[in-house]
């Protein structure tokens, strides 16, 4: 389809399509080329910490990495003297969080300049880029800066085109996030046990560009599809121009709590980012891997938690589908406190295992770690989809696509939270680690308590009750 040639008449031919499931044949193509992306993605961060403190930062290693003196000294500048451990599961972390940083960026320049197919077809790129520079001890840095970048061009605008889809109250928007979500969850389901194995089994460099391979397959398959997407906005000179709504009497402070929000989802989301942080390198150490005489490799771990995650969002669907038909759902903030609360007994389960570990001698049983995943997968299922539905709908017409950029800032901050985290890794015992998280995501849901209390109201549902049950339903 031309990018410059947006007819209302088309606009409603692919926003009345069902050829897909029901739904438009664009959202098949969008499905398919996130879930390549996110098989990429998390068979980077599967592999990142371990790659790290097992390979890359050891001493015959860590003097190829062109620029990373000066690098060395910013990070032990912020967390203080680093070992090859605590190093591999700070980058981690960091890399974790600003990936959901650079998003913003990506969203102005696709909305001011490029527009969205050119962003995400280059994203794609720099990611495929990325992983294959990771093949090399010299081009760390830079694989990651091009997977910085990507991500940024590439995430929040192909999410704001399965949005596009639709025409403003169709209700068909909430099974499409959730498709959109059951393609990734497949994705990190397979993406750690393919890399994961070919990093630590084979070698690291296999990993990683199998992570690239998908990451092509991803770009081929949004191309392909493309004329089944949403128009582009049309050209100007300078750039590109969509007509967008001011902002109404009251919506600067709607606004304001939506910013203050922010910060106290960082700490509701501790628990899980930390997964794909310093978790591995404790579970390596910690877990009992080894069963029959062969040794589970640690990577396997993000694949149960995806697993683990995809029953319990199912499950949590379902369980508020059934709570609405009997009682009145509770909105976002009301869910978001819940499944805070949750989510914190997750870090407690893996306390209380480090406690038994230290009298016992043994190593902690995967019966802890499956606890683990559930109750922090329980939790999240309940705090990061709840929340994109609050600041979809929350949020400003005018400045939609922005808000929800700024959702993701809290995963950022989180991430830099575990980094921080990480660098405590060999010097608190396993309670006292775990333990920290439990407070940090336990004090989060105490303030969302307090918040619901003061500022709820500002953030409650204004619309038709039968559209809200539909962005219920999304929420979950």
């Amino acid at each position: 389809m031309n990018a410059t040639a947006a007819a209302p008449a088309e606009a409603r031919d692919y926003q009345s399509d069902r050829a897909f499931l029901g739904h438009p044949r664009g959202l098949g193509y969008l499905s398919f080329a996130e879930a390549w992306e996110r098989f990429s993605y998390y068979g980077m961060v599967t592999l990142l910490a371990l790659y790290g403190a097992k390979h890359l930062f050891q001493p015959a290693h860590i003097g190829n990495i062109w620029g990373f003196a000066p690098f060395r000294t910013f990070l032990e500048g912020m967390y203080g003297p680093l070992s090859p451990l605590t190093m591999g599961g700070a980058i981690a972390g960091l890399y974790g969080g600003i990936v959901y940083l650079t998003p913003i960026a990506g969203g102005v320049i696709a909305d001011r300049w490029i527009g969205r197919t050119r962003a995400v077809t280059t994203g794609a790129v720099l990611m495929a880029m990325g992983h294959f520079f990771m093949a090399f001890d010299q081009t760390f840095l830079i694989a990651l800066a091009c997977l910085l970048i990507g991500t940024g061009f590439f995430k929040g605008n192909i999410a704001a085109q399965v949005g596009d889809l639709y025409a403003p109250g169709d209700l068909r928007r909430a099974d499409a996030f959730q498709i959109f979500m059951l393609g990734i969850q497949i994705a990190v389901i397979v993406s750690p046990i393919v890399c994961g194995f070919l990093g630590q089994k084979i070698a690291w460099h296999f990993g990683f560009g199998a992570a690239g391979v998908g990451m092509l397959i991803g770009l081929i398959v949004y191309l392909s599809g493309r004329k089944w997407l949403p128009p582009e906005p049309r050209p100007v000179e300078g750039g590109i121009v969509e007509p967008r709504p001011g902002l109404a009497p009251g919506e600067g402070t709607r606004i304001l709590v939506l910013a203050l929000l922010v910060p106290v989802l960082a700490f509701t989301a501790v628990g899980n980012q930390e997964i794909f942080a310093a978790y591995e390198l404790w579970g390596d150490a910690n877990y009992q891997l080894s069963f029959f005489g062969w040794t589970m490799p640690v990577t396997f771990l993000i694949s149960l938690d995806a697993i683990v995650s995809t029953i319990t969002m199912a499950g949590s669907v379902a369980f508020w589908r059934w709570w609405a038909t009997r009682w009145t759902e509770p909105n976002e903030i009301t869910k978001l406190t819940i499944g805070t609360f949750i989510a914190a007994l997750g870090p407690l389960a893996l306390a209380i295992a480090s406690v038994q570990e230290a009298a016992t001698g043994q190593k902690v049983s995967l019966a802890w770690g499956l606890a683990f995943h559930i109750l922090n997968d329980i939790g999240f299922a309940n705090i990061f989809p709840v929340g994109l539905a609050l600041y979809s709908r929350a949020s400003p017409k005018a400045i939609g696509s922005t808000m929800m950029a700024v959702y993701y800032i809290n995963l950022f901050l989180a991430g830099l939270i575990v980094s921080k985290l990480a660098t405590y890794l060999n010097v608190l015992s396993g309670f006292q680690f775990w333990g920290l998280h439990f407070v940090l995501v336990a004090g989060a849901g105490v303030v969302l308590l307090i918040f619901r209390s003061l500022a709820g109201r500002l953030l409650a549902p204004t619309v038709d009750p039968e559209v809200e049950a539909g962005t219920a339903v999304e929420a979950a």
